[in-house]
């Protein structure tokens, strides 16, 4: 079949996820034939570098040759068997290396197979431990204006971003919400330097209210992804924790797009230097091979579970592929490439590069607002008026325009509204970071030349 056929039939019978489809009668799918590195190559032989880890999973390239092997020597060993009352070594050994790199106090991993599942498993065990420790009363979640934690019912609930919950509000739980931070237009005007996160005021402020009803807070540390790539200093994690102690609220911690690295350190929770009661794990655990999440727990938590059958508190909750055996030595491997490569000491330089670079490219442009970095997550808000940061409105779809024409010269990068995001695969070199940058700038400046700016 020619190219245009296979784009034919996949519009005839697949319906992509986060898409208009009508879209894709004037920009139909890219057909991609493999992937190396950071490229990915489609099916007419044309690359495009990953920009954004195909939707932040990808951590050490694509076709990762240590991953790969991984999993092809455990598919010939074993390729899944029910984890109930079952287990197999490497699901053992993950569990222990996910015990020791996270932070102190996380003694017990529950596996679910993708992020929105992570988070389900949270407030439901944060939910039932209410219950059975005589707080009857403790049945509501504590949320930010801004968030998102996945798109399954109870994830969605605990998100804050109109465009994926408004539609589904009749079904979705009574979750308090709280004002997010936003420091690029922090009502209190402090800078990142010397920001203290006052708006944590509006947390507290809820909390005083309603902490009676309220099981659990969940936040996403250091970075709101979904909400425009907020990034937020670790302070903010540090006073929501002591928050949470004060008013015996659960404190989750949603790192399913920022851990295993993102922000610079394993986990970003460490930069704030605090344990949460459950810490949700996806993404890049596999490094971009197979779908797999994690919920790390208290051993608090886990012993309002465990009793003799019969007082059924047991928590019945579980997936087909929990604990899939291929996923998880996926895993467990990635976790090695970190401690025997130094990936951590790697990103350091890697970062400061990048910042370097885009700094130089997009500060002095008129159309941006700012560019802002957290470990190698880098962002760029485009704005209507740089003085007032007045955005573009939404219908214009800034971000969209700019992506395709990034595509057509063979860069992946992906907006959010009028953000556009760095998020490339840790392998990149100094040289693909440069044309990376130097190609984003081209196409933004074309862009609103051709608007007249």
């Amino acid at each position: 079949m020619t190219y245009e056929e296979l784009q034919s039939l996949d519009l005839e019978h697949i319906w992509h996820p986060c898409s208009q489809m009508k879209d894709y009668e004037s920009f139909p799918p890219i057909i991609i034939e493999r992937g190396e590195g950071v490229w990915l190559y489609d099916e007419q032989g044309k690359r495009y570098l990953d920009a954004v880890s195909s939707w932040w999973v990808n951590l050490f390239g694509h076709t990762n040759p240590r991953l790969s092997n991984a999993l092809a020597e455990q598919a010939q060993k074993l390729e899944h068997v029910i984890f109930s009352n079952f287990t197999h070594k490497p699901a053992i050994y993950l569990a222990k290396k996910l015990v020791a790199l996270t932070p102190e106090g996380l003694e017990k991993v529950f596996f679910a197979d993708n992020g929105s599942s992570a988070i389900e498993v949270a407030l439901k065990m944060s939910f039932q431990y209410r219950a059975q420790t005589g707080q009857p009363k403790k049945k509501r979640f504590l949320a930010l204006t801004g968030a998102y934690h996945g798109e399954t019912l109870g994830a969605l609930s605990v998100g804050g971003v109109d465009l994926y919950n408004e539609v589904y509000a009749p079904l979705l739980l009574n979750v308090v919400r709280a004002q997010g931070p936003d420091c690029f237009r922090c009502p209190f005007e402090e800078s990142p330097e010397t920001c203290n996160a006052s708006c944590t005021q509006y947390v507290e402020e809820q909390l005083k209210e309603h902490a009676d009803t309220i099981s659990a807070a969940i936040i996403e540390p250091l970075i709101q992804a979904a909400a425009g790539m907020k990034m937020y200093p670790p302070v903010y994690i540090k006073k929501l924790r002591a928050l949470c102690d004060e008013y015996d609220v659960h404190f989750i911690a949603d790192e399913v797009a920022v851990g295993f690295g993102r922000t610079g350190t394993l986990f970003a929770c460490e930069q704030a230097g605090i344990t949460p009661d459950f810490l949700c794990l996806s993404k890049g655990i596999t490094g971009g091979y197979l779908p797999l999440s994690a919920v790390l727990t208290t051993n608090e938590v886990y012993n309002a579970f465990y009793d003799d059958y019969g007082t059924m508190k047991a928590f019945l909750h579980s997936h087909s592929y929990s604990g899939n055996p291929l996923a998880i030595r996926v895993a467990e491997e990635v976790l090695d490439i970190f401690e025997d490569e130094q990936v951590l000491v790697q990103l350091e330089s890697k970062q400061k590069i990048l910042k370097e670079l885009a700094h130089e490219a997009f500060a002095h442009l008129p159309y941006v607002g700012e560019y802002r970095q957290t470990g190698f997550v880098g962002a760029i808000e485009l704005v209507a008026d740089k003085k007032t940061k007045a955005p573009f409105q939404s219908e214009e779809r800034i971000g969209y325009q700019i992506y395709q024409r990034a595509l057509e010269k063979g860069l992946l990068i992906r907006p959010l509204g009028n953000i556009i995001y760095f998020m490339p695969p840790y392998v990149i070199s100094e040289d693909e970071m440069t044309w990376m940058v130097d190609t984003t700038k081209e196409v933004i400046t074309q862009f609103f030349k051709e608007r007249g700016k």
